[in-house]
């Protein structure tokens, strides 16, 4: 039985990747300082898989504990979630985000190739692209000066890991996602915003929920049919599986190349109002919304071409728009 290490891994991605790795037999070790995340989420992984992973406390800004945690652990792969994530915020605190999403990350790299752990999924994002020439984007559109510190992060992060490749036995994948969205069909588990979502789909569904008065669709004088900005949104399940395929890629030694990146999206791209739109159907519910000022840092259109995750990793996504944002009504009416 393989055991990986998942930073992060009470999250929102985190805890489903956990789940999705559980069910596939490896054992799992998590490392999560809750600062983003809740205790309970271990709980609700427990229920879908009846295993309860092996839980550890750590702030990966902590290099001892990290160092700990590697001397006295035998670990076969690390799928590293653990990262500030909101590109608003990280605009506003740039510092925060470069000590808490690099400064982390070269702990871990120390650690893993000291220790001979060779087998990294990164968890990247779409937004290295920026605003991309061609759409769908592929692999190979350029990497653009990134619009916010938090996208920045994810470019720097792909750099320190492909120059330790260079230089080590470290085999890795970049995933680099579109906008995950939905929750585990079982309801144990979902998108677990603390405070004010920095998300579209919290948003909406705290909305329908009473919880916000009204969703703000930030800006309908893009360039789009319908003047909103374009995303492509993928169910957290599907995008779950991407990451132990990539994983078994890895620990298989069927990768091309010590350094692979690949798309993670739905190939689909969709307006803010068609994402209204598909809520109100699902869910037969009415959002009360209205347009206001463009933020900060958002590009107009982004969507993936999924070709080579389709056809080297064998993953696509199978999961529809629907049915990620019936799971996620149905897990905010589970949190009340």
């Amino acid at each position: 039985m393989k055991k990986i290490l998942v930073t992060g891994g009470l999250g929102f991605i985190g805890s489903h990747t956990v789940v999705e790795l559980q069910n596939e037999g490896f054992e799992v070790f998590i490392i999560d300082d809750l600062s983003n995340s809740k205790i309970e989420v271990l709980d609700g992984i427990e229920k879908i898989t009846k295993k309860r992973p092996h839980f550890f406390k750590i702030d990966l800004k902590e290099k001892k504990a990290v160092t700990q945690f590697f001397n006295e652990h035998q670990i076969d792969g690390v799928i590293h979630f653990a990262a500030s994530k909101a590109v608003g915020e990280s605009v506003q605190q740039p510092l925060k985000y470069y000590e808490n999403n690099i400064g982390t990350l070269v702990y871990l790299l120390q650690e893993m190739t000291k220790n001979e752990v060779n087998n990294l999924i990164f968890s990247s994002s779409c937004t290295v692209y920026g605003q991309a020439d061609e759409l769908p984007i592929t692999e190979n559109a350029p990497i653009k000066p990134a619009e916010s510190p938090y996208g920045n992060t994810k470019q720097i992060g792909e750099e320190i890991i492909t120059d330790t490749t260079k230089v080590s036995n470290l085999k890795a994948i970049a995933l680099r996602y579109f906008n995950p969205i939905g929750g585990h069909d079982s309801i144990e588990i979902g998108e677990l915003p603390i405070g004010v979502p920095q998300n579209l789909i919290p948003f909406v569904t705290q909305t329908a929920a009473g919880i916000r008065k009204e969703l703000s669709v930030f800006g309908d004088d893009y360039n789009t049919p319908d003047g909103t900005a374009v995303r492509d949104y993928i169910h957290v399940v599907d995008l779950a599986k991407a990451h132990i395929v990539a994983m078994k890629r890895l620990l298989e030694n069927n990768n091309k190349t010590s350094m692979e990146f690949f798309n993670i999206g739905t190939g689909k791209g969709s307006s803010v109002l068609d994402v209204i739109h598909a809520f109100e159907k699902a869910n037969n519910k009415k959002l009360n919304y209205k347009i206001v000022d463009r933020r900060a840092g958002d590009i107009t259109v982004a969507y993936a071409d999924t070709t080579l995750a389709n056809n080297e990793l064998g993953w696509k996504s199978e999961l529809t728009l629907e049915d990620a944002l019936r799971s996620a009504w149905l897990w905010q009416e589970k949190l009340g």
